[in-house]
C-alpha cells in the first residue's frame, strides 16, 4: 500500500514537514540497506560504531567523550564542548574515565545544546527536577568533584546567555580550542532542538546553515511525544512545547562529533530506527537536520536493532 496515498485526506496530511519526501525516505529505510554501506557524501572520518546492548552503548560513548577531553588537556588545548540532555547514560563513563585517569577539566568550556522553555524564551528553575541544568549538575560536574568543569565555564541555554554561545565559541577556536558535539537524533531527525520543519522559513540552504540559535521554538508534536515517552513516562501533559535550542550554524562548527542512538525497547519496539536511517542515506537536506551529521568528522554509536531491517512486526 502506496503512503502518500493513505495519507491524503487523513490526519497525518500536513502533519509531517513540508520538504520530507516520503518516497525517499522509505528507500532509506529499504531491509537490504546495511550501515557498512558507505555513501559518497559521507565524510571519510565518520564512522557509524555498533553497540550490542545499552551497557556497551553507555560505555563506548563515555569513553569517547572522556577521551577527547583527555586529548585536549595533553595537548594543552581548551575544549569546548557541546553536550546533550539525552542519550545521559554515557556521563556516568564519562565520570568513570576522568576521575581513573586524574583527568581535570578546568580546560573545558561546555554549552549545553538546548532547554526547555516558554514562547519567550523562559527556562526552568535551575533546580527543577526537569530542567537539562539540574540533569547536567547530578549527572556530570558534581560526580567530577574536584576535577570538575569550572562553574563560570559551563554554559546553558537560557535566553538571557544563549544569544551569545557563537561569539564564546568563536573566541576559544580563536584561541586554538577545538569544538566538539555530543548529540543524540531526534524522531523528527532534529539535532538539539533544530526541528525540520524550521526550512519552511528560509530562503535557501545557507541561510538556513547560518542561524545560530533559537529562542522558544516551537517542538514538533512527534518530538513531544518522544521525550513524554523517553524522559516523562508517558505523560505528555509535563512536557513543554516549546525550547531554547543552538542551530545549524553551531552544530556544522564542530571540529568532530560523538553522536548516540539509544531508541530502542524493550519485545522488539523501537522509535529510532527511520531516523537513524534519514540520517545515513537521505542526503543532506535543510529539511532532515541530521541528514547533515555524516559529512562531518566523528562516531555516531546505535544499538544493533535500530540497523533493521525496519519491516513490520506485531507486538
Amino acid at each position: 500500500m502506496d503512503f502518500n496515498s493513505t495519507v491524503k485526506g487523513s490526519l497525518l496530511e500536513g502533519f509531517y514537514p513540508a520538504g520530507w519526501d516520503m518516497e525517499r525516505i522509505d528507500a532509506c529505510c529499504n531491509p537490504e540497506n546495511k550501515v557498512s554501506d558507505r555513501q559518497d557524501f559521507w565524510n571519510k572520518d565518520f564512522n557509524p560504531i555498533k553497540c550490542e546492548n545499552i551497557y556497551e552503548f553507555d560505555t563506548l560513548m563515555g569513553h569517547e567523550i572522556a577521551m577527547q577531553i583527555k586529548n585536549a588537556r595533553d595537548r594543552a588545548e581548551k575544549l569546548a564542548i557541546i553536550l546533550p540532555v539525552g542519550p545521559m547514560g554515557m556521563y556516568k563513563w564519562t565520570v568513570f574515565f576522568l576521575k581513573q585517569w586524574n583527568v581535570k577539566c578546568d580546560h573545558v568550556y561546555t554549552f549545553n545544546m538546548d532547554e526547555w522553555a516558554d514562547g519567550e524564551g523562559n527556562t526552568l528553575a535551575a533546580d527543577d527536577p526537569a530542567s537539562f541544568q539540574n540533569a547536567m549538575r547530578q549527572a556530570l560536574f558534581n560526580p567530577l568533584g574536584e576535577l570538575t568543569v569550572p562553574e563560570n565555564q559551563r554554559n546553558f541555554a537560557t535566553k538571557e546567555n544563549l544569544p551569545a554561545y557563537a561569539e564564546k565559541i568563536a573566541k576559544l577556536k580563536a584561541e586554538g580550542a577545538k569544538l566538539i558535539l555530543v548529540f543524540g537524533i531526534g524522531r523528527m531527525c532534529h539535532i538539539a532542538f533544530w526541528e525540520p520543519h524550521f526550512a519552511a522559513e528560509f530562503e535557501n540552504e545557507q541561510e538556513w546553515k547560518n542561524q545560530t540559535h533559537r529562542i522558544g521554538a516551537k517542538l514538533h508534536p512527534l518530538t513531544i511525544e518522544q521525550n513524554a515517552i523517553t524522559s516523562f513516562k508517558s505523560r505528555a501533559t509535563l512536557v513543554p512545547c516549546r525550547a531554547n535550542t543552538i542551530g545549524p550554524g553551531l552544530i556544522l562548527q564542530a571540529d568532530y562529533i560523538i553522536g548516540g542512538c539509544d531508541g530502542a525497547f524493550d519485545r522488539g519496539m523501537q522509535w529510532q530506527g527511520m531516523s537513524f536511517w534519514m540520517t545515513l542515506r537521505y542526503r543532506p537536506s535543510m529539511w532532515v537536520t541530521s541528514s547533515f551529521i555524516p559529512t562531518m568528522p566523528g562516531k555516531l554509536f546505535y544499538l544493533k536493532e535500530l540497523a533493521g531491517p525496519l519491516v513490520a512486526e506485531c507486538n
